[in-house]
């Protein structure tokens, strides 16, 4: 049996023989450089279940796209292949023109060292639903964990990065408080700084206002909102906030059974969709 920094190869479900990573067609912009991420025949199987099939889309350096679609259309999941949560059935991941998890290597479809990986996720931070904070932490340490222990900075470095971040998203206060102090819209808040203190070129954002009272969701969204306008991050969206998803993306992209069937700007997306599906779910949740 392999060890784990070998590299098992699985049989190549899109590449024909002789393709190597240079002949991966990436989407690359108008100015010569890739995109900051890019699903390439992806496919996500659970058992007989296929939630993801031949999947490609591509996101641009700097752009803000958001995922809309009915509750298990794969939006999620993405997210998830993305943050390398899941496994990846088939095809390949592309960050800022490199592959995440697989490669293709003498016609053959690669899995990729484990240290590659875990250098190639450094890039990506995500908010989940749920805060996931560490309640035995303060605020602050949940803040500086990663960036001292993963980046190698300075306590004081981090530190002083978090403080900045914390007043960024309005918490300063509260930076040596435990998480069970805070509201759930706060937690949630502390979360987006945790995630930003890494530097991540791409940040996911996964149904961030699902799990809150309806009366606190409006002070996570203003941060956001705030974090799109003033960053050059890539942010890949899962939101059913549509208001929000209008304000902030580039592009919006409608999901149903695992395939886009719609990609449009949120002005034409949300004023004049073509697809019967997306008119359908648009009048359902507007």
């Amino acid at each position: 049996m392999p060890s784990p920094d070998e590299n098992p190869t699985t049989p190549d479900v899109d590449a024909g023989p002789g393709h190597d990573v240079a002949d991966a067609p990436l989407a690359f912009g108008a100015d010569g450089a890739p995109p900051a991420i890019q699903f390439e025949n992806v496919v996500k199987k659970y058992g007989d279940h296929t939630v993801l099939e031949d999947l490609n889309f591509s996101v641009r350096q700097g752009e803000k796209v958001t995922l809309i679609g009915p509750s298990g259309s794969g939006k999620t999941t993405i997210l998830r292949l993305a943050m390398t949560l899941e496994h990846l059935t088939g095809g390949y991941i592309y960050v800022d023109g490199q592959p995440l998890t697989h490669e293709r290597r003498g016609g053959k479809r690669v899995e990729r060292r484990k240290k590659d990986i875990a250098k190639m996720t450094r890039r990506i931070g995500m908010v989940f639903q749920q805060f996931n904070l560490f309640p035995n932490m303060t605020v602050i340490e949940n803040i500086t964990e990663a960036p001292i222990h993963v980046l190698g900075r300075s306590k004081a470095e981090a530190r002083a990065r978090g403080i900045e971040l914390l007043e960024q998203v309005g918490l300063e206060d509260k930076a040596d408080e435990h998480p069970s102090r805070l509201s759930g819209g706060q937690q949630q808040r502390v979360a987006i700084a945790r995630a930003l203190a890494m530097d991540p070129e791409i940040l996911l954002l996964d149904e961030v206002t699902s799990a809150l009272d309806p009366e606190i969701v409006g002070e996570v969204l203003w941060v956001l909102r705030e974090v799109a306008k003033n960053t050059d991050i890539t942010m890949l969206i899962v939101t059913h906030e549509m208001t929000f998803a209008q304000d902030v993306s580039d592009r919006v992209l409608m999901f149903d059974g695992g395939q886009i069937i719609e990609d449009k700007t949120p002005e034409v997306m949300f004023s004049s969709p073509e697809h019967e599906r997306t008119q359908s779910f648009l009048q359902a949740v507007l």
